[in-house]
């Protein structure tokens, strides 16, 4: 190693990227015994994985793309996760208004069928017809539609997700460098030398999992040419007022052949997304447009009883999926499959990058990212584990028994506060829950907690706080995020 080499820190796995698929990969890696660190350019799920739709599902409308493996892939899965993690992920129950000019009643039925036998099911029921004369979904919709059908899939809180992995991969030893660029890396010595805004790593094998910024760390970071490129399509949600009162998801057939999902959102507020929007701008500055917004409004008012518009909106948020290009002709048909590609040959150390993928495939995409690179390293392969080890906080079976117990521990927080934080932190918020909590800087969020995410989340902002560990941003009072950013101002300054 030359003189800067020899001052690096040596570690098994260097990985790129503070997404979910990073996360993952860390956590997986960290539980089989590597070393391994992480850098983020940014804080955690920054980006793509903050703004989704929200959802762990199969992909119901990937059928029509003959996706099968992706689909079953994606269904086992959500059951796993359900499993490991049901205080931020649980059952959701989408209805689908039948439009007959746009599908016929057969094909819908027959991809349903596919959905629930494509994988085994144990925690959500089987898909059903119904009749809105009969179902509550009918007092929403407009009255020509008369039948439609439901099926279930599962709600997650995704930057938790993301979080949650990364904590999990501390625990396991993994160091996880947030607010840390990726310099640059070559290979030297049958290791990869690099150089982060942290200090120089030194790493026997590297993974490139920065999402959209995939191909510019392979090109400008690490030297590299691929065959592989990521196709960027931009995906916009909007927030507005709740709705309509039931607690079940609508999922909405458009002309032009798309989906619009519309959520109970953040028990006030409903969820409406997502665009398909080509993008080849700095995935950093991405926004919703106004033609998106119209787009969205226009797609639910063509269901709804009552018109949505772009007044409505109280809150919308933009992200960039960087998908794998498989030469599709439209954004709404590129595959939402990943491929891994790893380089690794007698000049270049293993290099693992990551491709398109979806929060629903994280797990496994990690497992398939490690099935790769040990052998590589020449390590052995080992079980895998993932699928069966709770997540941080997620030591409980049932979400409704557990907020009782909790509760009961902690009768002094409101029932608001309680299931909020139940539903944050599961089983952790006994860490900082209590009669002694400290200032509550605003809609409930209190010293206490923020001293619990500054330590074990890396939490260095409000916009950490409110807008990506959680939505608080939609109800807490003016004022609150310069309270909190104070804060964990005087809490970096003490140490």
């Amino acid at each position: 190693m030359t003189q800067a080499g020899s001052n690096a820190e040596l570690t098994d796995l260097l990985i790129v990227g503070g997404g979910v698929n990073g996360a993952a990969i860390a956590r997986d890696a960290a539980g089989r015994g590597l070393s391994v660190q992480l850098v983020e350019q940014h804080d955690l799920a920054q980006h793509t994985s903050s703004a989704s739709t929200k959802l762990i599902h199969g992909g119901l409308r990937y059928l029509e793309y003959y996706e099968f493996r992706l689909v079953r892939e994606a269904l086992i899965e959500r059951e796993k996760l359900l499993g490991i993690a049901p205080h931020i992920i649980w059952p959701l129950e989408f209805v689908l208004p039948h439009e007959k000019h746009l599908r016929p009643a057969w094909m819908i039925r027959a991809g349903l069928f596919l959905y629930d036998h494509l994988a085994k099911r144990k925690a959500l029921p089987a898909s059903r017809a119904i009749s809105f004369a009969a179902h509550p979904a009918g007092g929403v919709l407009q009255p020509s539609y008369k039948r439609g059908f439901t099926y279930a899939d599962c709600w997650v809180e995704d930057s938790r997700l993301v979080v949650l992995n990364a904590m999990d991969a501390a625990e396991r030893g993994a160091q996880i460098n947030t607010r840390c660029k990726l310099l640059s890396a070559r290979p030297e010595g049958g290791l990869w030398l690099a150089r982060t805004e942290a200090g120089p790593i030194a790493a026997r094998a590297m993974v490139n999992a920065a999402g959209p910024w995939v191909a510019e760390v392979l090109s400008r970071k690490l030297g590299r040419n691929t065959e592989n490129n990521v196709r960027m399509i931009k995906g916009s949600h909007i927030v507005t007022k709740r709705l309509y009162e039931g607690e079940e998801a609508f999922i909405l057939q458009n002309p032009d052949g798309r989906i619009v999902f519309v959520i109970p959102y953040e028990r006030n507020f409903s969820l409406i997304g997502t665009t398909d929007v080509p993008f080849d701008a700095d995935p950093d500055k991405v926004e919703i447009s106004p033609e998106e917004t119209a787009y969205l409004c226009a797609a639910v008012s063509r269901y709804f009883r009552k018109p949505v518009t772009p007044a409505d909106v109280v809150w919308s948020y933009a992200g960039v999926r960087p998908l794998y290009d498989d030469n599709a002709t439209e954004a709404k048909a590129v595959t939402r499959d990943y491929v891994l590609d790893l380089t690794h040959d007698e000049a270049t150390p293993p290099l693992l990058s990551v491709f398109g993928g979806k929060i629903t495939t994280s797990r496994k995409l990690a497992e398939h990212a490690l099935e790769k690179l040990l052998p590589a390293m020449g390590r052995p392969v080992g079980s895998s584990w993932t699928g069966d080890a709770v997540l941080p906080g997620g030591d409980f079976t049932d979400f409704n028994k557990y907020l009782t117990e909790f509760q009961g521990r902690f009768p002094s927080l409101p029932l608001d506060l309680a299931r909020r934080l139940v539903r944050a932190y599961g089983t952790r918020a006994e860490r900082f829950a209590g009669t002694n909590m400290g200032e509550d800087l605003g809609g409930g969020v209190s010293e206490a907690e923020l001293a619990y995410l500054a330590r074990h989340e890396w939490v260095r902002s409000a916009e950490d706080v409110l807008w990506r560990r959680s939505r608080l941003g939609l109800h807490v009072p003016e004022g609150t995020a310069a309270r909190i950013d104070d804060y964990l101002g005087q809490a970096v300054l003490s140490g």
